[in-house]
């Protein structure tokens, strides 16, 4: 103990408890954010197959051909994906560093997805006024659950798109930024592929068959 209790405390070179160099690793958000896409994917596989299920139980209701209007749904469906090709000149823009023309494309496509969210919102309520809502059938049921969570992806998408608006606004074309849109666009073409399924699956064999 006494020898311990001599030794000098080197006080120059004190002990270091964390580490200085850069732990993230690369690439690890973009993981992370795959991830995340997988367990998406895996609840809208449910959905479908919930659908797929109840969707001929209409409880002696309404059913598709009675409900949907195609043309709408057929607008609806362009909304969404002219956003998705909107994105993509943002992406190109924000590749060639151009902030401007960046925030325009991403203003563009939010504009496309607010219309795309208010048709469905509007086609939502036409529906329960009709006395066609979730509780008339198991049919209704699947139909809201389905297309609502999709719809409630699509405005978080929109919520996500203004803040990184906001972000690149205030701080430019950062790689932070950079990144964070990357991981917007795959959500947002993700949530594309779904509403292709969505629209075949639902409203065009639902009103075919």
């Amino acid at each position: 103990m006494s020898s311990l209790a001599s030794e000098p405390i080197n006080t120059a070179n004190p002990p270091s408890f964390y580490l200085t160099q850069e732990h993230h690793p690369e690439n690890g958000t973009m993981l992370g954010f795959w991830l995340y896409l997988m367990s998406d994917c895996l609840i809208f596989a449910v959905l479908f197959a919930m659908y797929g299920v109840l969707g001929r139980n209409y409880a002696a209701g309404p059913g598709p051909a009675q409900l949907f209007d195609l043309k709408v749904v057929a607008i609806n469906t362009s909304m969404l994906l002219f956003s998705s090709i909107t994105y993509g000149f943002a992406m190109l823009e924000m590749a060639r560093n151009r902030q401007t023309a960046t925030l325009i494309w991403l203003a563009i496509t939010g504009a496309f997805g607010a219309a795309f969210v208010g048709l469905e919102l509007n086609e939502f309520a036409h529906l329960i006024h009709d006395g066609a809502g979730p509780q008339r059938s198991a049919f209704l049921s699947s139909f809201f659950t389905l297309v609502g969570t999709h719809g409630l992806h699509v405005s978080f998408g929109i919520v996500w798109l203004i803040t990184l608006m906001t972000q690149v606004l205030k701080h430019g074309l950062t790689e932070a930024n950079r990144r964070r849109l990357s991981c917007l666009s795959l959500f947002w073409h993700f949530l594309d592929v779904v509403w292709i399924g969505v629209f075949t699956f639902v409203y065009l064999l639902g009103v075919l068959r």
